[in-house]
């Protein structure tokens, strides 16, 4: 039942709606999913089982109940502990688009962060704004967040090359996408506009493109230096397990 109301839910609700609810929700049912086989790294808390997410195909132990954090989300956490410690230590001005709320309140108590949130529609970000000509000033920021956007945008090169002017020099970001790893090139129609049709072609009915191996090469048009971590190699596998990250899932450390 869980399974089949996350499923719709997540397929029919947009987004923005979702996050004023959702939360509350997931508060509520999360100690019926206390236990010690699973464990959140954002949050430290532990799990007997996490709970089905995805809108055609629920992925089985996918969303951490108590932080709302997905496996990319999880992932995104292990990185910055393990390549970007500094992270958590020196002083950054930060801009997160499109806001996790597993990340919102770990990163506004970070003292050391000068945290600015942006989306066009959430209710949990700061600035409102369109990624394709965003309000602040070239070269502003030391870190960009910018997840699972990408494939949502009108103009994803424009968004790319919006990154990459709001950066700082020497700055750094994460733009994670759902990339199929067995797609060799990106595909996306702006024809297509039929909810079901995008739902076929690209996962999800706001999606407009599907990415493929060639990404990377997108955010190098757009200027910026990218190195593929092997992040797998950092972790070992009963850590992987039980943190329940996206095993073969590429990460895209973009540099200026």
């Amino acid at each position: 039942m869980i399974k089949f109301l996350i499923s719709v839910a997540t397929r029919f609700v947009p987004r923005h709606y979702l996050h004023h609810v959702s939360h509350f929700f997931l508060l509520v049912i999360s100690p019926f999913y206390w236990g010690n086989t699973f464990e959140d790294p954002i949050t430290g808390k532990t799990y007997r089982k996490l709970l089905p997410y995805g809108r055609l195909n629920p992925r089985e132990n996918a969303l951490s109940p108590g932080s709302m954090a997905l496996e990319r989300h999880r992932l995104l956490w292990i990185f910055l502990q393990k390549f970007k410690p500094e992270f958590f230590q020196n002083s950054i001005s930060l801009l997160h688009i499109a806001p996790e709320y597993c990340f919102l309140s770990r990163f506004k108590k970070m003292e050391n962060l000068d945290y600015t949130t942006a989306d066009l529609n959430s209710p949990w970000a700061d600035i409102h704004m369109d990624a394709h000509e965003m309000p602040f000033a070239d070269n502003k920021f030391d870190v960009v967040f910018c997840n699972h956007v990408l494939e949502h945008v009108a103009d994803d090169k424009q968004v790319m090359h919006e990154l990459y002017r709001v950066m700082k020099t020497g700055g750094w970001g994460i733009f994670q996408i759902p990339q199929d790893i067995t797609l060799a090139k990106t595909h996306g129609d702006s024809s297509v506009t039929d909810p079901r049709e995008r739902e076929r072609l690209y996962g999800q009915s706001d999606h407009v493109r599907q990415y493929g191996l060639d990404y990377p090469e997108f955010l190098r048009e757009a200027g910026f230096k990218v190195e593929k971590l092997d992040w797998e190699k950092e972790i070992s596998q009963e850590l992987v397990e039980r943190y329940a990250l996206p095993k073969g899932e590429h990460l895209y450390l973009c540099s200026k």
